[in-house]
């Protein structure tokens, strides 16, 4: 190929791949005019809910899911999924003894007139029955003991959870303490608790069935599991629900039907009777509304990304595995998809490395996010190569009426 092709060839690249690239996947249902987008198809009266699908992580409905809440008790579960981290990294086991210290039991214990497991001060307890305290009856004397158990104070035990919650990508949470007490920094939304719960199910399969014990008996005192959603008749096994003076009732849920999980948090409902009620129209709703489609098969090229100074002008992007998204039964909400990276990517460029996101709306719903990876790999370029490379990137603005001039060069 001579120069001039090679040329060309770069540059129909090159406008085909933009720097930041939103590229159009296309539109999985039939399309519909603008005025016609319908809503979502439910309306709860809770200020701020999510729902989402287990399985492809589907958002399937969402009302101001990124509003900052003071969570409460559904601190725990993040103490948790803290706490699971070191047991699946061998650190400690569910029969590692630890001593319920004066602050724990004078802050979260019998003293403090708050939901206790009434662990006895400084007597061991095991990891595995403070677990049980701090997430069946929301324990904070159990919640506090856990804490100064791996990171000797809660204030360096807050730092796990917040590293934890990064690696999450709980863009909108902040954690002060373990048990859920109030404090004016301490925060997290609807659907960064969707996440999380999503998270603490799929990496800890072995620990979650914690949630779902129906009672703890402990100092003699036998009490029942809080969560009023296991006994609700929808399935539910988990996670956990609270109250926030001034802030309403909380509810981080978790139900199984016909083998189909959904993952549902609803925040500052006015009534015990609101949030148990409203929580379960939602999952009951998302079970009858939806179904499963594929839309990509594994291994399926689902966009390009613009590579600079490689042998290659552009690599693929895949995502690991098929894609599938949950669509309304009904049919009638446009779905379209988006590529999005930045770049160009400079070669060498690894195969299977994540170079960008794979965004998906159904309706005005974000339905589905996922990282893209290239799927082979672009070896540095020869030295022309190289220069072509560099020439389109000074050229800038000027490149497409180049670019017209080169193809007309070329096609004579």
């Amino acid at each position: 190929m001579s120069v001039s092709s090679r040329f060309a060839s770069r540059l129909v690249r090159a406008l085909a791949f933009p720097a930041i690239a939103l590229a159009l996947l296309g539109v999985l249902t039939a399309p519909r005019p603008a005025a016609a987008q319908p809503a979502q198809g439910f309306q709860t009266s809770v200020p701020s809910a999510v729902l989402i699908d287990f399985e492809t992580g589907t958002i399937l409905y969402e009302k101001d899911a990124d509003k900052r809440f003071a969570p409460g008790t559904l601190v725990k579960v993040m103490t948790a999924d803290v706490v699971f981290s070191q047991l699946k990294a061998g650190k400690i086991a569910l029969d590692t003894p630890f001593v319920v210290s004066v602050n724990a039991w004078k802050r979260g214990g019998g003293p403090s007139g708050g939901a206790a497991m009434f662990a006895e001060v400084n007597k061991p307890a095991p990891v595995g029955e403070l677990l049980a305290g701090a997430l069946v009856v929301s324990g904070n004397d159990a919640a506090i003991a856990l804490a100064e158990g791996v990171a000797n104070t809660e204030s360096e035990f807050s730092q796990m959870m917040n590293a934890e919650a990064k690696a999450i990508g709980m863009a909108n949470s902040e954690f002060h303490n373990a048990t859920g007490f109030a404090d004016p920094g301490q925060v997290s939304t609807a659907r960064d608790l969707g996440l999380l719960a999503a998270h603490v199910i799929r990496t800890y399969p072995t620990y979650y069935p914690v949630f779902a014990r129906p009672n703890i008996e402990w100092s003699r005192i036998k009490q029942r599991n809080r969560n009023v959603l296991l006994d609700a008749g929808i399935g539910a096994d988990g996670l956990q629900v609270g109250w926030v003076k001034d802030v309403g009732y909380h509810a981080l849920g978790s139900a199984v039907q016909n083998g189909q999980r959904l993952i549902v948090a609803t925040l500052g409902a006015k009534s015990e009777k609101e949030r148990l009620e409203e929580t379960r129209k939602l999952l009951e709703w998302g079970f009858q509304s939806f179904r499963q489609r594929q839309i990509f098969t594994a291994d399926q090229e689902i966009g390009r990304a613009q590579v600079f100074g490689g042998t290659q002008g552009s690599v693929g992007l895949v995502a690991k595995g098929a894609v599938s998204i949950l669509t309304p039964r009904s049919g009638n909400e446009r779905v379209t998809a988006k590529v999005v990276y930045t770049g160009p990517l400079r070669a060498p460029v690894a195969k299977g490395t994540e170079v960008g996101r794979m965004q998906v709306t159904r309706g005005q719903v974000k339905a589905l996010e996922i990282p893209l990876y290239t799927a082979e790999d672009v070896p540095v370029g020869s030295l022309t190569d190289r220069a072509l490379d560099g020439g389109m990137t000074l050229m800038g603005d000027g490149v497409r009426d180049l670019f017209k001039k080169v193809l007309a060069k070329v096609g004579k």
